[in-house]
C-alpha cells in the first residue's frame, strides 16, 4: 500500500494563487483572501505587492481565533461588517462567510471527494443512491450530492452549521425538502440509524478533532473515531464507499487503513488532500506545487455491479 494524494479537482471560482511562510492567498469567485496556513514551510513565490493586495486579511488574536481586515478599495462584499458572497459550482450556489476560526464554509481540497461521489453515483441504477454525511458543516458536499441525484442526509450538532447548509442548499435551488437535515451529535444518530438496520450507499465523515453535541455530547477523536467507523460499516451497503477525512490530527494515513482494516471485506486507499498552486505561480523550471489539507482515506466493498445487485435485492 503506498500514501496517495488525493488532488483536489479544478474549481472554476476557487484558485490557489500562491503559499508560504506560514500563510496561503486565494480566490473565492471575486475576492481574495490572504490566511495562516500552518503547512506552508516554503517560500512564496509572489511579491508582497500581490500578498498585500488581498481584498481579506486573516488577524489572528489568539490561538482561538482573530478577525478579517478588508482592503480599501476591496469588492463591496468584503468590505461588509458581516462579509458574504458566492461561489458556483457544479449547478451549486454555495455561500462564502469568513469566521473568526479562519474558515470560510468552503473546503476546496473536499473537491476530490465530491468527484469520488459524482462518479460513485453516476455508476449506481435504479432508485437514487444514499448518502450520510456525518459532521456536515456547512453542506457544501451534501448540497453537490443532491444535485447529482443523491438522496442526502446531512448531520451536524451545530444549529449554526445546520442554518449554512440550508441557506446553500435553498440558494443552490433545492430547497427545504432538498435535504434531510439533523441537528444532532453524529455518533449518536450512527448508532440510532444502525439499530433501525438503515443502509446507505455512500457515507461521508469529517469530524473534528474535538466537539460537543447538542446534548452535550463529548466528542473526542482518539476515543471515538474507531467505533464510528465500526458502525459506519454497518450501516454501509454490500458494496458502499466510505471517506473519512480529517485536519489537524497527528494521526498517518496508515493508522486510518488499519482502523478500517478491522471491517469485512473491502479495500482501502489512504493518503492526504492536497489542492495544487494556480500553473501561472511556479517560474521556468520550477516544480508545480501542493499544498497538504489533510489526511483521508476510502474504504469500498466490492464494484459497481454489485452495488446494483445489492440494491435490487
Amino acid at each position: 500500500m503506498k500514501p496517495s494524494v488525493f488532488e483536489a479537482p479544478a474549481l472554476a471560482d476557487f484558485s490557489l494563487l500562491d503559499s508560504g511562510q506560514g500563510e496561503k492567498l486565494e480566490r473565492f469567485g471575486p475576492i481574495v483572501l490572504r490566511r495562516p496556513d500552518p503547512q506552508a514551510l516554503w517560500r512564496r513565490r509572489r511579491g508582497d505587492d500581490v500578498w498585500a493586495g488581498a481584498d481579506l486579511t486573516f488577524v489572528r488574536e489568539s490561538d482561538r481565533g482573530g478577525r478579517w481586515e478588508a482592503r480599501k478599495g476591496a469588492p463591496a462584499e468584503a468590505r461588509k461588517k458581516q462579509p458574504e458572497w458566492r461561489v458556483t459550482h457544479a449547478g451549486a450556489e454555495l455561500i462564502i462567510r469568513p469566521t473568526p476560526f479562519k474558515h470560510v464554509g468552503l473546503f476546496p481540497e473536499q473537491a476530490a471527494n465530491w468527484a469520488a461521489i459524482e462518479a460513485l453515483g453516476a455508476e449506481l441504477k435504479g432508485s437514487p443512491p444514499r448518502l450520510l454525511n456525518l459532521f456536515g458543516y456547512s453542506g457544501a458536499a451534501s448540497v453537490l450530492a443532491a444535485k447529482a441525484g443523491w438522496e442526502v442526509t446531512h448531520v451536524d450538532a451545530s444549529k449554526a452549521s445546520i442554518t449554512w447548509a440550508v441557506d446553500n442548499a435553498e440558494a443552490s435551488g433545492l430547497g427545504r425538502g432538498g435535504l434531510r437535515v439533523v441537528c444532532e451529535d453524529a455518533l449518536r444518530f450512527a448508532r440510532r440509524e444502525a439499530r433501525r438496520g438503515s443502509t446507505y450507499d455512500a457515507i461521508l465523515m469529517d469530524p473534528p478533532h474535538y466537539g460537543r453535541g447538542p446534548k452535550g455530547e463529548v466528542w473526542r477523536l482518539e476515543e471515538h473515531l474507531a467505533e464510528l467507523v465500526e458502525v459506519a460499516g454497518q450501516l454501509a451497503n454490500p458494496a458502499a464507499m466510505v471517506i473519512l477525512s480529517t485536519y489537524a490530527v497527528g494521526h498517518s494515513p496508515l493508522a486510518f487503513v488499519n482502523l478500517f482494516g478491522d471491517l469485512d471485506g473491502g479495500s482501502v486507499e489512504a493518503g492526504e488532500l492536497a489542492i495544487p498552486e494556480a500553473p501561472d505561480v511556479s517560474g521556468a523550471g520550477s516544480a508545480r506545487r501542493w499544498l497538504p489539507a489533510g489526511f483521508c482515506a476510502r474504504w469500498a466493498r466490492g464494484c459497481a455491479h454489485d452495488r446494483d445487485a445489492a440494491r435490487d435485492s
